[in-house]
Parts: C-alpha cells; sequence; structure tokens
C-alpha cells in the first residue's frame, strides 16, 4: 500500500512535552492518589507504598531501556505490536495487537464508568440527580468530538489539565512536609527494601505493588504518536523516560507525603476512619488537604478529578484510535479502518472505538450493573493484565531482533530486557493472584485479603482474568488466517 494523505497521521505535530501529556494525562495521577493509594495502604504495606511506587517506576525503566532501543528502529502508530512484529514475527505482533486492544478499551470503558458516578454525585448534591450514564454519555460525545480534531489541539487540552492537577497535589503534599505531620517524615519505613517487600509477594508487598503496576497504565503510549512526533526516533525514547520519571516522582512523593499526614504508627486507622472503611478511599487525601492546605483545596481537587477523568478518557480513545488504524493500514483490519480525516486523525478508529464505548456503557445501563463496583473494577483490572502481558513480550521481542540483527551493546538490547520480563512476569503473576482485590470477584464467603484465596475466584472472574490471553489467542488466529492480507505488516517491519 502507497502511503497517501489518508493512510498517514500527520507528522510533527508533537514534540516530548506533548506526548508527555497524553500519558501522564492517561495515568490519572489524582484519580491514583484517591483511589488506590489508600486501598494499597490498608490491604497492603501501609507506609511503604511510596516504596511499592517507587520500586514499579524503576521496574518499567528498566522495560524502557530496550523499548526505547527499538522505538529508534521503527515508527508506527501500533507501537507495542509493531515492535513485537519485528521481533517475533506478523503473528505475534498482531496477537499482541488485539491484546492491547483490550488494554485500552477496557481502561476507557473503566473510566467513563468512574467518571459517571463522581460527576452523577457531585451534581445530585447541587440538585441536578440523573443517571450515571447521562453523565458519561455526555462525556462520550466531548472525547468522540475532541479525538476527531488535529492531535495537537488533544495535547493542548490535556496540557491545561494535567498541569492544574500535578499543581494541586504537589500543593497539598508539600504543605503536610512543612507542617511534618503527628511524626514528621520517616525516609525508611516508606522506601527502606525490608519495610517495601514485608509480607512477601504473596502477602502484603504483592498487593502494593499490584496496586502500584495498575497506576502506570498508559506509559507505553508514548510510541503510538510516534508518527505525529517531531523527529520520533529521539522524541519517543526521551518521551518514555520523562514519561515514566514523571508518574513515579509523584506517586513516591504526595504517597509519602500522605503518609507524612496521617502517620506511620496510626496509619491504618487513620487511612479507615478518614475513607469510612475504604467506602470511599477519596477521602483520605481530601481530609488532608482540608486539614493542611486548607478547604479551598479540596474544592479545586473535587474539580480536577473530573477533569483528570476526562483527560484519561481523551488519551486511551486516542491511543486505541491509533491501534485500530495501524491494523487497517497494516491489511489485519480493513483498508478504511487506517484512513485518517482532513485534519489527519483516524476517523474509522475514532468511530470504533466510540461504538463500542457506547455500546457497553449502554448494556450495563440496561442491566443495572454498578458504575464503580463493575465498570470501572472488572475493566481496570483487565487492563493492566493485558498491559503488563503486552510489556513481557516486547522485552522478548528486542532480545530476539538485536540477536537476529547483531547490534546494539550488551545492556541495552539483551541485559536490560531480560530482566524486565522477568520482573514483569512477576508482576503478572502478582496482578493475576491479586485478582480478587483489583476487581472484586473473589466467591462469597471467602476473605479476598488472605494469601490462600490468590486463585479463588468465580466464573466470572476467571473470564476476565483470562480475557487477555483470550484477545492474544484470537489475534494469532486471525493472524494465520489472514495472512496474504498481513503482507503490508511484513513489509512495515521489515523496514
Amino acid at each position: 500500500m502507497t502511503d497517501t494523505p489518508t493512510s498517514t497521521l500527520k507528522s510533527g505535530k508533537l514534540g516530548v512535552i506533548g506526548i508527555v501529556f497524553f500519558v501522564v494525562a492517561a495515568s490519572a495521577p489524582l484519580i491514583g492518589m484517591t483511589g488506590a493509594v489508600p486501598v494499597a495502604m490498608v490491604l497492603g504495606n501501609g507506609a511503604a507504598v511510596p516504596g511499592a511506587y517507587l520500586a514499579v517506576g524503576l521496574t518499567l525503566l528498566l522495560f524502557t531501556v530496550g523499548y526505547a532501543a527499538m522505538s529508534r528502529t521503527m515508527t508506527n502508530s501500533g507501537a507495542f505490536f509493531a515492535y513485537v512484529g519485528k521481533g517475533l514475527g506478523v503473528n505475534a505482533g498482531v496477537a499482541s495487537a488485539f491484546t492491547a486492544l483490550t488494554a485500552y478499551i477496557t481502561i476507557q470503558l473503566a473510566i467513563y464508568g468512574f467518571f459517571g458516578a463522581v460527576v452523577g454525585g457531585t451534581m445530585a448534591g447541587l440538585g441536578v440527580d440523573l443517571p450515571w450514564f447521562v453523565w458519561s454519555l455526555l462525556a462520550w460525545l466531548i472525547v468522540s468530538g475532541l479525538s476527531l480534531l488535529s492531535v495537537d489541539i488533544g495535547a493542548k487540552v490535556l496540557g491545561v489539565l494535567l498541569t492544574l492537577e500535578i499543581l494541586i497535589l504537589l500543593v497539598v503534599g508539600f504543605a503536610i512536609y512543612i507542617a511534618g505531620g503527628p511524626e514528621g517524615i520517616d525516609f525508611a519505613a516508606s522506601f527502606s527494601p525490608t519495610e517495601i517487600f514485608a509480607g512477601g509477594f504473596a502477602g502484603t508487598a504483592g498487593i502494593a505493588l499490584a496496586f502500584a503496576f495498575a497506576s502506570f497504565i498508559g506509559f507505553e503510549a508514548t510510541a503510538i504518536y510516534g508518527e505525529e512526533s517531531k523527529d520520533p526516533k529521539r522524541t519517543v525514547p526521551i518521551a518514555t523516560y520523562v514519561a515514566i520519571g514523571v508518574i513515579t516522582a509523584l506517586f513516591a512523593i504526595v504517597s509519602l507525603a500522605m503518609v507524612t499526614g496521617l502517620g506511620r504508627s496510626n496509619l491504618i486507622d487513620e487511612v479507615l476512619e478518614r475513607s469510612d472503611g475504604l467506602a470511599a478511599p477519596e477521602g483520605v487525601l481530601f481530609s488532608l488537604a482540608d486539614q493542611y492546605a486548607g478547604g479551598w483545596a479540596v474544592v479545586i481537587m473535587a474539580v480536577l478529578i473530573i477533569t483528570s477523568l476526562f483527560a484519561g478518557l481523551l488519551a486511551f480513545q486516542n491511543a486505541a484510535a491509533r491501534y485500530f488504524f495501524a491494523l487497517g493500514r497494516g491489511g489485519v483490519l480493513p483498508a478504511r479502518v487506517g484512513t485518517t480525516n482532513k485534519a489527519g486523525a483516524p476517523q474509522a478508529g475514532v468511530i470504533i472505538v466510540s461504538s463500542i464505548a457506547a455500546l457497553v456503557m449502554i448494556i450495563f445501563a440496561i442491566v443495572g450493573f454498578d458504575p464503580v463496583l463493575n465498570l470501572f473494577f472488572w475493566m481496570s483490572s483487565i487492563t493492566v493484565i493485558a498491559i503488563v502481558l503486552v510489556e513481557i513480550l516486547v522485552s522478548i521481542a528486542v532480545i530476539v531482533y538485536f540477536v537476529r540483527e547483531k547490534t546494539g551493546n550488551l545492556w541495552v538490547t539483551k541485559i536490560a530486557p531480560a530482566l524486565s520480563a522477568i520482573v514483569l512476569a512477576l508482576g503478572l503473576y502478582l496482578l493475576m493472584s491479586r485478582f480478587n482485590l483489583l476487581a472484586g470477584t473473589v466467591p462469597e464467603g471467602v476473605d479476598p485479603s488472605l494469601p490462600e484465596s490468590s486463585w479463588l475466584l468465580d466464573p466470572l472472574g476467571w473470564f476476565l482474568v483470562l480475557l487477555p490471553f483470550i484477545a492474544l489467542v484470537v489475534g494469532y488466529i486471525v493472524a494465520l488466517i489472514n495472512k496474504k492480507e498481513n503482507e503490508q505488516l511484513v513489509k512495515d517491519f521489515a523496514s
């Protein structure tokens, strides 16, 4: 297929900062701080949660060594699947694409559910009481519209929202540091390896690390925007390192501030009291903001939670649409899917992603499922398993590719990717064995916090936890059946 104005994304639209905005916005740091961190403290390793986030961040930096090296060899909006395809062959690449699409579609669905619940609750307090799906579908309209525009417009919107989000987190965090909290800052309690891994991988440490992995969803999307970036072989690697560094530093700094503000000795009791027994985990950070920064910070934070969710919706909409675009252009999906509109946006991909989101939300609304307990927890748990699974494949693909090409230094092309694959495999085990905590799909009458309950899932739980692997197998079968049409991908991966 010869590239035409309708089969290529517009280049030169994004720099390092623009890509970082998309990626960090996808991680929704404010949502992670209000939702994941309190739960990780109570069920996981308490005051050592900041260290768990740091450990996961370092693991992903290790992954990025090989990932960045591969990004310099090719530029493709399919990112992960293109890298897997170049290293392990087209069939494996297409298989990973189906898993990656599963990840991006499910995380967007998760955020739609959380968005509807948060906005619905906020508006109900103001006298406008409407079902969650009304607010979710309103966001759906805006997100769909913005994703049909030039990508740099979306980056500017995300830039403003993300800057405000980071600022309020840092303001509250440093207000706590200045005050010192009830016991002062205890770096050893939060970052000592003995504290971080206390309880073992099968126990509390594993739970905290699983929640930390879930908070980094989206960092890998840097390469998706390679075709639209300025000097992609330089921009993508830098943006990846910057994005992981920003996410890691932000979670470590602010979660340490939360530990400091609560006090290490009574941390669990304080979290439970301020969150109504984890029924409202956002109450922990809100109460700390009120206590150390003032009521104004709570008001701003409440508004920014909504904008943070919106930013995540837009970021993952763009990511998923570009995956569909890459598959359409490569011949796996109909050629029309691999086209762009006059603004340079992957229009068919946007329509597919938006249609899937609308359909699932409508089904959940009709059936009466809860937007948080069902849509958010189920879908986000699928996402993190799918992403880590594909990251393992990328690490292996990097090694195979550079061994075959006989290029690159030993650390970058072999040792770092191999270590990354091993650590990520451990992370995947932690996520799957703690799926009952992440998704809430443990059989009735079983305590999900006990190590022996790790693999006790109901039938729905098993289906959800295995869905990324099902997508991988389906993708591989599609590639085998579609072998002739995959010729364009062979050319892309060989370039």
